[in-house]
């Protein structure tokens, strides 16, 4: 595995701040996001870069792009928000077909939009996709192993 894509809508909310966990937790993996309905060009989310910076992880830098067929084929894992993201992956990009998953799917929960919706939504969001994050990461480093650990 060499790269996982985070989905969400407008990719300046829940999938920045899923691509910057992943990416800290899984530094040898090449991690992206991207939106089904993507706000192209825009930073992401104030709030959002206030609380992944609250946790060390500046997403400042984010530029919000559309998801896209070269995404989905670069992507080993896509994970995305909630089940309807999939099924529109699926249905778009048939390929995909198993390597795609809510991002939140151990809680068995979709990560509901804060997008003005204020920080309480904010964080409620970032909790579910912390506790998502923390389980694909666990799995992800079962089946690889960074460059540094390699003997």
């Amino acid at each position: 595995m060499k790269s996982v894509l985070t989905v969400c809508i407008g990719n300046i909310c829940r999938s920045p701040m899923a691509e910057g966990l992943l990416a800290a937790g899984l530094p040898h993996l090449r991690v992206v996001s991207a939106g089904t309905g993507a706000l192209i060009g825009q930073p992401a989310d104030a709030t959002a870069q206030k609380l992944m910076q609250a946790r060390g992880i500046d997403i400042s830098g984010h530029v919000a792009q559309q998801v896209s067929q070269l995404l989905c084929r670069q992507a080993d894992l896509i994970l995305v928000m909630d089940l309807a993201q999939r099924r529109h992956l699926e249905s778009t990009y048939p390929f995909v077909r198993g390597k795609v998953f809510r991002i939140a799917d151990t809680l068995a929960q979709d990560v509901p939009d804060p997008y003005r919706q204020g920080e309480a939504a904010f964080t409620d969001a970032l909790a579910l996709i912390e506790a998502g994050a923390r389980s694909w990461i666990e799995r992800v480093l079962k089946i690889t192993k960074p460059e540094h650990q390699l003997t």
